[in-house]
């Protein structure tokens, strides 16, 4: 396996947020998509530079709410009209307003549920190793440093290339991240 093919990307370190936000933005314009940025806090423009699009997480959270309520009066009604059929005070076997409660409390709990594994997976977490943990000034990612990676596996890249861009953006340091 040669060097070039063992590399992951080209990350550059910038002093300032104000810095990142401004290379990202100019990165996203070169042509280059499959980019990513590290900071130690939210940065305000930082996502819509980097192209985020609108999540899929409300749409998984609705079906699961949607899910889990049918399931919860469905297990209801199964048992109290099909399973189980107790004429008492002679109510109807299938007494929708008793069901509420266990019916909401579904709906609830399985969206919840959805809601955590859904964001979890959109995610890609857990996710215990990333390569850019191989470049020794990436620990100042969590203090007062701010990163730039732009990966090996986008369309645009080169490598020569993509690192002259990235030094004439204005970064402090430009690194190679090998897998």
């Amino acid at each position: 396996m040669s060097k070039r093919s063992a590399i992951y990307g080209v990350m550059a370190e910038f002093d300032h947020a104000e810095q990142l936000v401004e290379a990202t933005r100019r990165t996203r314009e070169a042509g280059y998509s499959r980019i990513d940025a590290f900071t130690p806090f939210p940065i305000h423009g930082l996502p819509e530079a980097l192209g985020f699009r609108r999540t899929r997480l409300p749409l998984i959270v609705l079906v699961g709410g949607i899910l889990g309520g049918l399931t919860g009066y469905l297990l209801q009604y199964y048992s109290a009209a099909v399973a189980y059929p107790v004429n008492v005070g002679g109510r109807p076997l299938n007494s929708w307003p008793s069901f509420i409660p266990v019916t909401f409390e579904m709906t609830v709990l399985i969206a919840a549920i959805s809601a955590v594994l859904g964001m979890l997976a959109l995610n890609g977490l857990p996710q215990p190793y990333h390569p850019v943990f191989n470049v020794p000034r990436f620990a100042l990612a969590s203090r007062d440093r701010f990163f730039l990676l732009v990966e090996a596996r986008d369309p645009h890249y080169d490598h020569d290339s993509t690192w002259k861009f990235l030094e004439s953006l204005g970064a402090r340091e430009v690194f190679d991240v090998e897998h």
